[in-house]
């Protein structure tokens, strides 16, 4: 039989088929940062794009194998961490079960930068029995020049002439949900950078600043 997969709570959901034998962000996450008074020598102008498409094409086939229809989920979900385009990709165990209780680690890269995710198979869905539930959690976050930019413009909804950030990398790894060493400044139109900065990190949701 046929066997789909769906997300547990918090995670998101994929088509498996065969059985072999064998999700989130948080918008508040960290402390409110201490000020500083020294301008940041980054400079983020406005991205091309103001958002990124996280649905990676071609996407599998509906007979493809579990393994491969759960790399693209998670090359998904690593583009969408990162809120920014760049080359991605993802390895499972080619025999990975999509039975109750297979674990399994797997490995995404986004630009180079490595993030493995703790994986459990679930339940099947309620709704249909077709559907398989799972879960997956990244070991680590990835934060990336141009993600943070597509960010603060969208948030600041385009009110800023530019934000001054401490030198953030195409793409780095970084923990997920806490603070690290990147801050920015956003400096509104009309005005001038003051040096006070706030924190930047990484959830599964995309980069976020406080």
């Amino acid at each position: 039989m046929r066997i789909k997969i769906v997300a547990a709570v918090g995670c998101a959901l994929l088509l498996a088929t065969g059985c072999a034998n064998g999700d989130s962000g948080s918008d508040d996450a960290g402390a409110e940062p201490a000020p500083t008074a020294t301008l940041l020598p980054q400079k983020l102008t406005k991205p091309a794009t103001a958002v990124v498409d996280d649905e990676i094409k071609p996407s599998p086939a509906e007979d493809a194998p579990f393994a491969e229809q759960l790399e693209y989920e998670l090359r998904r979900r690593t583009v969408k961490m990162a809120h920014a385009e760049g080359e991605t990709t993802a390895t499972c165990p080619a025999n990975l079960a999509s039975t109750k209780s297979t674990k399994a680690t797997c490995t995404t890269t986004f630009d180079g930068v490595k993030v493995e995710w703790a994986v459990t198979i679930g339940d099947n869905a309620a709704w249909s029995d077709n559907y398989v539930q799972y879960e997956a959690t990244p070991d680590r976050g990835i934060l990336t020049r141009d993600g943070v930019a597509r960010y603060l413009y969208g948030n600041n909804r385009d009110s800023i002439d530019y934000a001054l950030c401490s030198n953030i990398p195409k793409a780095v790894a970084v923990p997920l949900d806490k603070d690290n060493k990147y801050r920015c400044e956003v400096v509104h139109k009309g005005q001038k950078p003051t040096g006070y900065s706030n924190n930047v990190w990484a959830t599964e949701s995309g980069p976020r600043s406080y």
